[in-house]
C-alpha cells in the first residue's frame, strides 16, 4: 500500500491516525515536530501527507507552502487534518495547497475514503 505521513504535535491523533491507516496496509510516518518536519518529509518523500494547522514552532499553512515551493516535495498531495472548521478555514487550506481537508473530530471512513481519492495509482 501506500507509505503516509501523519503531522501532528498531538500524540493521541497520531496514534489514532496511524491506528486507522495501518488497518487498511499503509506505512505510517509520525512527526510530532513542526519544527523539523519539512526536511524529514524532504527525506522520506512519502505518497501523501495528512497534517494538522494548529502546532507550535510552526503551524501547517507555514508548512505546507514550504513543501509546495520545494521541488522534491512540491507534488505530494497535502490532506489537512484540523480541529478549524469553518468554511473560510477550509477554503484558506486549499488556497495554500492541501488537495483535501479533513475536520476533527474524524471518522475512520472519512480518513480512508480521503486517502483512496489522492492516492496516486
Amino acid at each position: 500500500m501506500a507509505k503516509i505521513a501523519v503531522v501532528d504535535d498531538s500524540s493521541a491523533t497520531v496514534s489514532m491516525l496511524t491506528s486507522i491507516l495501518q488497518s487498511a496496509g499503509h506505512t505510517v510516518l509520525a512527526y510530532t515536530d513542526a519544527a523539523t518536519v519539512e526536511m524529514e518529509l524532504k527525506k522520506a518523500l512519502p505518497d501523501l501527507i495528512l497534517l494538522d494547522i494548529v502546532m507550535p514552532e510552526k503551524n501547517g499553512y507555514e508548512i505546507i507552502r514550504a513543501l509546495r515551493r520545494d521541488s522534491h516535495t512540491k507534488d505530494i498531495p497535502v490532506v489537512i487534518v484540523s480541529t478549524k472548521s469553518e468554511s473560510t478555514d477550509i477554503i484558506w487550506g486549499k488556497r495554500q495547497g492541501a488537495v483535501d481537508y479533513i475536520t476533527k473530530p474524524f471518522t475512520p471512513e472519512r480518513v480512508l475514503s480521503c486517502v483512496a481519492i489522492h492516492l496516486k495509482p
